[in-house]
């Protein structure tokens, strides 16, 4: 693929590159002959994550987006990953947080995006501006209402609206949006609360099965279907890219024979997940260390229950999009936390 203009491979910028979908996009896009400037927090963290890939790695911060705005000149298309979202989870109110890096983070990203000649733009959005009834199959249109939003799920929500209300006034600016689910896949070095699921059942950390329901989907399918919105997807379009519904009593089992372990069969009520988290919170508090259970996660698994079946048609159609069986993503997601000795090799805690 070319740049027509020049001749050349597109240059693609990711934010959020060393994340677990801003990896594995970057990973999709120099297989497919993108030229890639990949933006990170840390760059010792993209030497970890990348070796000797050949991209060229840009340090900056989506709280600062003056600071690398000139790293966007030359740019045929950003793929804009970057969001402040696992420490929303982790207790406490983060909600100042949330609005810098998702909103007013992504307003300045496509002030500068815009200034440096840069004329489209495929965001990162996500399930949660959705919403339908428990055992609907949910759609693009079917908008969530911010008052049954929690601070995350309303920054998501803002920060689309940012790009929606940019390509009102700039009708020469192109930009689309997906929608991941639960994303789950190799290359999970935060961990991502996905990836830490994965390793909290691998050591035996799940006494029983926890209530509620996801949509999982490999964090390479997600890559890919931004690929394809950037070649053919409609400007100020939705794209869901979900993946496939489980209910944690479906899935937890599909961890545990990935693992080649047994896993508790034990179902957990959601009163005693609202336990944990409140008992977890205040522990937290006065020990200094970290929520383990925070009550926002218990609070959005309960909400969120049974609402998770997210239809594949309009991707499916507009895209081509086809998803992995999550067999192959929890057998990847595991082999590479064994090889980077996340997990033990022989399946053993």
């Amino acid at each position: 693929m070319t740049d027509t203009s020049s001749g050349q491979a597109p240059l693609a910028f990711v934010t959020g590159a060393t994340g677990l979908l801003g990896n594995n996009l970057v990973r999709a896009l120099l297989e497919e002959g993108f030229r890639v400037r990949a933006l990170v927090r840390f760059p010792e963290k993209a030497t970890q994550q990348f070796g000797g890939l050949p991209i060229e790695v840009v340090t900056g911060d989506m709280l600062n987006v003056n600071a690398f705005a000139s790293a966007l000149v030359g740019v045929d298309v950003v793929f804009h990953t970057a969001a402040y979202f696992r420490d929303s989870y982790t207790g406490g109110s983060h909600l100042q947080q949330l609005h810098a890096a998702n909103v007013l983070g992504t307003r300045a990203l496509l002030k500068c995006t815009y200034a440096a000649g840069v004329r489209r733009l495929v965001h990162a959005s996500s399930i949660a501006v959705l919403r339908g009834q428990r055992g609907q199959v949910v759609d693009e249109t079917m908008l969530r209402d911010e008052r049954d939003a929690d601070d995350y799920f309303r920054s998501k929500i803002l920060s689309d609206r940012e790009v929606l209300g940019f390509l009102e006034t700039h009708p020469d600016f192109w930009a689309a949006m997906v929608l991941p689910g639960w994303m789950h896949g190799p290359g999970d070095m935060g961990p991502t609360a996905a990836g830490q699921t994965i390793l909290d059942v691998g050591h035996g950390k799940f006494p029983g099965v926890p209530p509620g329901s996801v949509c999982v989907v490999d964090a390479r399918d997600v890559a890919e279907a931004m690929i394809q919105i950037y070649r053919g997807g409609r400007r100020g379009e939705r794209y869901l890219a979900a993946g496939q519904h489980f209910t944690m009593a479906e899935f937890i089992p599909l961890v545990g024979a990935a693992l080649g372990i047994e896993v508790p069969a034990r179902r957990l009520p959601f009163a005693m997940l609202y336990t944990v988290a409140a008992v977890s919170e205040v522990k937290a508090r006065l020990t200094g260390q970290p929520v383990l259970f925070s009550w926002a996660m218990a609070r959005a698994l309960s909400s969120e229950n049974e609402r998770s079946h997210f239809s594949k048609a309009k991707s499916q159609a507009e895209l081509g999009l086809i998803f992995r069986p999550v067999e192959e993503t929890l057998r990847d997601e595991i082999a590479w936390f064994r090889t980077h000795g996340w997990l033990p090799n022989d399946g053993c805690n």
